[in-house]
């Protein structure tokens, strides 16, 4: 089942769990290598993360081949990977777990399941914004929305943000990070690009 399947299948109010999952896993890049995977485990004892993620990347296989989205997509532990490969080095059967992460954060957006425990994706709106505003990406402005969104919404502590206020003018002394935005050449193009790139992947 493809995205396109999928859209129907969620318009229709039907449930995109069963057997129609793992196809449209299979679908996104990266997501075809779990039918090489053995459920060894090794995935699972190299994840740096494991602990905090609510299933395992091993775990999270299982589950897929099961056909239960919900609980895979609704989970954090795509977005608690942090994309250090060490899974996809050791697998003995080159499974591409990383990739797959990757793969799922694009599903859980694409189904609007979303865990409410991560802000992980409210970083990535914000800096795909900047971007799409700027060409490039204004670190201030980009972590100034972030921070206003996660604290309105809950998820991040008020009082938490203040312990990065001297990495912040730090960053400002030293010239590494520019109050005002700056525009690059082009940045019409980039903006073109980016949405061009929304729309294949299904984000709206």
């Amino acid at each position: 089942m493809n995205l396109l399947t999928a859209e129907i299948r969620r318009d229709q109010g039907l449930a995109v769990d069963g057997g129609g999952f793992l196809e449209e896993v299979y679908s996104v890049p990266g997501g075809d290598s779990i039918r090489w995977c053995i459920q060894c485990g090794m995935c699972s004892g190299s994840c740096p993360n494991v602990t905090q993620m609510d299933y395992s990347p091993r775990r999270t296989i299982a589950l897929i081949r099961s056909g239960r989205s919900r609980d895979v997509l609704t989970s954090n532990s795509m977005w608690v990977c942090a994309s250090c490969y060490l899974c996809t080095v050791r697998c003995p059967k080159d499974v591409k777990i990383t990739e797959l992460m990757h793969a799922l954060e694009r599903l859980s957006v694409y189904h609007g399941l979303i865990s409410r425990r991560t802000s992980t994706p409210t970083m990535y709106r914000a800096f795909v914004n900047s971007i799409k505003s700027n060409g490039r990406v204004h670190e201030l402005g980009m972590m100034l929305k972030f921070y206003l969104s996660t604290i309105l919404t809950g998820k991040i502590n008020p009082f938490a943000t203040i312990k990065m206020l001297p990495l912040a003018l730090k960053l400002l002394t030293h010239g590494r990070m520019s109050i005002k935005p700056r525009k690059i050449k082009g940045s019409e193009q980039v903006k073109t690009m980016v949405k061009r790139a929304q729309a294949l992947g299904g984000v709206k």
